[in-house]
């Protein structure tokens, strides 16, 4: 005779009692699940400071790193927070559910009483993946490697992010004359410090034999910026940053010119 198991991955209760609560969270806890809890609660920290928050209704959120997060229904960040690898431990006391989480270096402790809870829930779950990013400046620095005639024609890009005394140079190179060229990207509207930030690079090559030209590239400029780069006789490419995923089409010229 066979018998199936149906591993449950997910369990919510919705106006709990304290012991319903406190039987669910110590199986989460057992599972290294994610766990949500809305409830009433105060919370205590001690460790590189001290705090108190008093009674209110907030969002209790453990994941399955042990991070530790409490939010109240206004704002983006968290009250409350531990970083992953917490240890945690819970116990009824006073008709409350007090909820620890610890942490040894450095040496600090969270704790949650609950005197009442609204819903109580986990889920054990699977994600592997890693959160692919594009857009910034170091996309902009592998679409000219790839693809130099964006620059202009001729342009040969030599190094990237090369160390100089204040600072990296995003991208070196020699133009079709022999030139050495530095470039300074930005993903995003360039303004004034981006200019004078280019200028640094360039004062860094001052006895430099051959001409050091200087390039800012980005989306757009400011007029203050505009007006000092042309001051400074320095030059500046209008380029987007590439907006692709790995998945998506082909990128091609087109879609970063302007």
């Amino acid at each position: 005779m066979q018998h199936r198991i149906l591993f449950m991955k997910s369990v919510t209760l919705e106006n709990p009692d304290i012991q319903e609560s406190f039987d669910l969270l110590n199986k989460a806890l057992s599972k290294r699940a994610l766990i949500i809890l809305v409830g009433c609660s105060r919370v205590y920290y001690e460790g590189r400071a001290k705090s108190r928050l008093d009674w209110g209704d907030r969002t209790i959120i453990i994941k399955q790193d042990g991070s530790f997060l409490i939010h109240q229904h206004h704002n983006l960040e968290p009250v409350n927070w531990q970083p992953p690898k917490s240890k945690f431990t819970a116990e009824i006391k006073d008709d409350k559910i007090l909820l620890r989480g610890s942490r040894r270096n450095p040496p600090e402790t969270l704790q949650v009483e609950i005197c009442r809870t609204y819903m109580a829930s986990y889920f054990k779950g699977e994600d592997t993946k890693s959160l692919e990013l594009v857009g910034y400046e170091a996309d902009m620095g592998d679409m000219i490697f790839h693809n130099p005639q964006i620059i202009e024609e001729g342009f040969r890009p030599t190094s990237r992010e090369y160390s100089v005394e204040n600072g990296f140079i995003d991208i070196m190179g020699k133009d079709k004359k022999g030139n050495l060229v530095i470039i300074e990207l930005k993903s995003r509207h360039a303004g004034v410090n981006a200019v004078k930030q280019l200028e640094r690079y360039i004062k860094q090559f001052e006895d430099h034999k051959e001409r050091v030209r200087g390039i800012l590239v980005a989306p757009s400029l400011t007029e203050d910026a505009q007006e000092l780069l042309e001051g400074k006789k320095l030059e500046f490419i209008t380029l987007e940053p590439p907006m692709e995923l790995k998945d998506q089409r082909i990128m091609t010229l087109e879609d970063f010119r302007v």
